[in-house]
This record gives C-alpha cells, structure tokens and sequence, in this order.
C-alpha cells in the first residue's frame, strides 16, 4: 500500500506537468483570453471595428454567421474540457494531499472515533459519510468565495495580469519553501481552537465543525496545495473553474474517510506513518518550485524584460528535478527528515523516473523541441543557441517594399525562428497586395500555450512551414502584449467602450469586435482588403489538416483574383 501511495504521488506530478491544455480534442486555447476586461457582445457587423480605424472593409453577414457559430461550438467544447482538467487536477492534488503528514495519520484516529461513538456500524458509516459530505462543502464554498472576491471579468484577466502573476510567482515559491521545511504555515492557534471546541458538541453540527477542524489543522500541509490549484483554476478565467478544483480536491479527501468506515479491517493495510510522509512533502516542495517559475515566465514575456529565456527557464528545471533525484537517493536531508537507513525499491523507481526526467530536459538547452511540454516552455523564439536553427533562413521568398516592420523590435522573440511575418495588419495588407498573396491573421499570445504547442507541433513540419513562408504574408498579431501605445493612437473602442491605449488591447479589440471571439490561437486567412476567404480555425495539431486549411485559402484567394 505504501509503495502504491509513493508511486500515485510521481505519477500525479507528471501528469500535471504537460496538463496546460494538452488534450488533442482541444481547439482553441481559452488561458491566453483576452487580458483587458474586454466585455463581448453579439457581432452586428465590422463597422465597430472599421470606425477604430482597424479595418476598412466590412466582413460579409454569412461569413460573420459562420465564424459565430463554429468559435460558440468549439468554445463550449473547451470549456467543458477545462472544467474536467480542473477537476482531474483536484483529484489529484488531493490525493497528494492525503499522504501529507497532518493528514495521514488522522485517517485511523477519525475512523476509530466514528466506529466507537456511534455504537454500531450503520450508524458510523452514516457519520463518516456526512464528515466527508462536509469536507466537500467547506472545500467547494472556499472555491466560490474566490470567484465572487475577484469576479469572473477578473478571472478572465489574471492569466496575463503581471501584479498576480508576479504575486502567483512568489507565492508559490513560499509554498515550495513550506514544504521543504523552512517554515510553516498555521492559522492563528485561537481561532482554530475555537472551532475545535465546537466539536465537541454532537450531532450533525458537531461532525461538521470536526470536518472544518480537519481542514484548519491540517492547513500548514494543505495550504500550498490548495493554493496551488486555486491559483491555476482562477488562472484559467473560468468562473467555475475555482469550485470545481476544490470540488476534485475535497472529494478525493473525503473518499478515503468514508471508504475505511465502510470497511474498518482495511486500516491495518495502511502503512505505518513515518519520515515516508515528509518525503512526499518535500517532493511536492520541489515541484511546487518548478510551477513558480512559469509563472514569472508569463510576467518576464508580456513585459518584454527578457529575464527567463528559454535556455534559462529549462536550466532552473534542470537543477530543480535533479536536486529532487538526489534527494530521493538520500544524499540531501532537510530539516525535518528522519534518517534514511537504506533505499526502498520505490524509492530507486522514482528516483529512476526523475533522472529520466532531467535528461529528457537537457537538450532543450541546444534547441531540442521537447514537444511534450513545448506549451508550458517560454517561445523558442527566446533561445539564444538553437542548433535546429543555425541554418534556417528568416529571410521570405518575396520582399515587400515594407522596409522597417512595424513592433518587429517587440515580437521577434515570440516568432518562430525562421519565419518573418508583420506585425501590424494594416502593414500585411500593403505587403499583400504588393506580392499578391493573401494574409494570414495570427491571433496569437505571449502566455498562450497552445500557440506554443501550434508553432512547435504543426508550423515545424516541412511543408506546413514551406506554405506559410512561400504562400502567405503572415500578420502575427499579440493580444496580451502590455506596450503602451502612442498617445495620438488611444481610442475608445466603438465595440466594447473601452480605451484602448496598449498593443495588447488593439488587437484582442480587434479580434473580438471582428470575429466574435477573444480565444488564442486563431488563424484567419483574408485578403488584401482583409474580407475572410475561408472559415477560421483555432488550435488543431494534426499538420495534414491545418494544410488543408491553408491550400483552401490559397485556392479561395486565387478564385477571386481571377474573377
């Protein structure tokens, strides 16, 4: 049972590694949403945007028709994906959290206490089942209180909001601190002794306040990992992403009391507590160290600061996970570890997995894709020696007479190396009727993972890049970006009613109040007076048919040229 135990805790901690929007099924990216507080409403036309001095020219009523309908189905299927990924991933944080130290141990003593009160078996199931319904309310309760504290617009806002993520950044950091032994984290001792008392009192009430005594004593364990997962939930901007999380979580602490009141005899299968317990802190510390840093990645892009590039961020991993290898075979001891007399088998298997780990990540420092978590790195764009890339040409088949491209100096550390696209529409549809090919739109992200996962899992393939390079004037253009915009180019948006005074609100304004949606990726091709020739098209990551999409708006382009 212990080695179960040890190994579900590793299995959880790479399950949640790549977790950021990995499922295939997924086609759009709703984490890097708009970043502004943009509220959407229905699309009448493109004249909103057109009155911004954006775009000139109007998108026709069954193209808009189209684009509403297929962006409101894939959303829905998002979202429905998201919610289930918070609740997987509070699954798991809770069963993390059940072989913590505060924890553990109180299995037995909760079961024995409802077995001896109660007097009889049918009534301490009935008990222990009410003690885990409790749980499930104060830990879902807790998750809807954040939801009304910050609201679901704020939600929306906090994955590219650089104050939380600086503050996610430190947080996080002194969780992984907590768990590594430097300190804990307690509520004060009055208040919890106040509702301990409580208790005491019996019945229905009685067991409830018990339940809420679990989780205050138990918080200095607790707390990081439930912050942890609220800081991720809340992060996605979706309002119920905080209450689902703690929903997983709260129900997988709350199996184990209800399972062993059920069947007492299963306690004697449970390993004896012991220095295990603190091990499955401290490798919970380590991992909350790494999460830290994606975090400060996310401030470092959207703010140009150019601190965590991507050699720099695989090199702070590198050293995290290879610390925490070491630490497994013994050869590192933290403050409240006990003596480690000999290895365990599992122990030697972790440990295994974790070495493994850290030579997957070490090419990545000379420019290895590491697509299995090339959406949780920062853009390879970033790295300063790529070897993939000492040969490729940035240079395009045509040249516009476009000599200085309009924010290049800001994004050329987003784009994938060997490409060149603009970064101003207006730019690309000069560019576009010079060269005669037709523009492809990048609604695109600093933080947005599945453009990651896009440009590295499908704009790496050979004839996906030679189409874009010899086909298309690529417009990438960065909705989350924080640059200020010259003062004579503020606006107040005609389609939300906000200013618009950064580069980052431009462009989200401009993708929602022209196609109705504020999702990243989104891949628009149109032509030279910006009219859509085909139907767009969000994250998908199979290279055949993001060709398809491709060759359909280049035939759709010649069509009309012709015509």
């Amino acid at each position: 049972m212990k080695k179960v135990l040890l190994l579900l805790t590793l299995a959880a901690m790479f399950i949640a590694l790549p977790a950021s929007k990995s499922f295939a099924g997924i086609t759009q990216d709703t984490t890097a949403s708009v970043p502004d507080d943009i509220q959407f409403t229905e699309v009448g036309s493109a004249q909103d945007s057109a009155a911004n001095g954006i775009v000139k020219d109007s998108v026709s009523e069954d193209t808009v028709k189209k684009v509403v309908e297929t962006k409101s189905l894939k959303t829905a299927n998002a979202e429905k994906l998201t919610l289930w990924q918070t609740f997987i991933k509070g699954l798991l944080f809770g069963f993390a959290a059940i072989l913590m130290p505060c924890i553990f141990p109180m299995l037995p003593l909760t079961v024995s206490f409802f077995t001896k009160k109660a007097g009889s078996k049918s009534k301490a199931v009935g008990q222990a089942i009410i003690y885990g319904l409790s749980i499930i309310i104060i830990y879902v309760a807790l998750g809807m209180l954040v939801t009304i504290a910050f609201g679901s617009d704020a939600l929306n806002a906090l994955s590219t909001n650089g104050i939380f993520n600086a503050f996610f950044f430190l947080m996080l950091v002194v969780f992984g601190a907590s768990f590594l032994g430097a300190f804990e984290i307690t509520l004060p001792s009055a208040f919890v002794n106040k509702i301990d008392a409580k208790s005491d009192k019996g019945g229905l009430m009685g067991i409830f306040f018990m339940a809420f005594s679990l989780a205050l004593v138990s918080f200095s364990c607790t707390g990081p990992l439930i912050g942890t997962l609220l800081v991720d939930a809340a992060s996605k901007g979706d309002r119920l992403g905080p209450a689902v999380g703690m929903f997983g979580f709260s129900f997988a602490l709350a199996i184990p009391f209800a399972l062993f009141a059920l069947f007492p005899s299963l306690l004697k299968s449970l390993p004896k507590s012991g220095g295990w317990l603190n091990s499955v802190k401290v490798v919970l510390g380590f991992i909350e160290l790494a999460f830290a840093f994606k975090f400060l990645s996310n401030v470092d892009l959207a703010y140009h600061w150019n601190l965590l590039d991507r050699e720099i961020f695989l090199a702070i991993w590198i050293a995290i996970f290879a610390l925490m290898g070491i630490y497994l075979l013994g050869k590192i001891k933290f403050s409240h570890d006990s003596d480690l007399p000999y290895l365990s088998v599992p122990r030697i298997f972790l440990a295994i997995l974790v070495f493994a780990w850290v030579i997957y990540l070490i090419p990545g420092m000379w420019g290895a894709p590491l697509k299995s978590i090339s959406a949780f790195l920062p853009p390879t764009a970033t790295q300063d020696f790529d070897l993939n890339n000492l040969n490729t040409s940035t240079t395009s088949v045509d040249k516009s007479v476009i000599t200085e491209k309009k924010y290049a100096e800001l994004f050329h550390r987003l784009t994938p190396k060997g490409f060149d696209p603009y970064y101003d529409f207006e730019q690309a549809k000069q560019a576009s009727k010079e060269l005669g090919k037709p523009v492809l739109i990048d609604f695109t992200g600093w933080n947005c993972v599945n453009c990651r996962k896009m440009e590295n899992n499908v704009w790496s393939n050979p004839e996906v890049a030679k189409r874009l390079k010899n086909d298309f004037v690529m417009a990438e253009l960065v909705v989350d970006d924080k640059t200020e915009l010259p003062v004579d180019e503020h606006y107040v948006s005609a389609f939300s009613k906000k200013k618009i005074n950064t580069i980052g609100k431009k462009w989200s304004d401009f993708q929602a109040a022209t196609f109705n949606s504020n999702s990243q990726p989104q891949y628009v091709i149109v032509d030279s007076d910006g009219n859509v020739l085909v139907p767009p098209q969000g994250a998908d990551y199979e290279p055949a048919n993001y060709i398809k999409f491709l060759d359909s708006g280049k035939a759709a382009f010649k069509k009309q040229t012709n015509e």
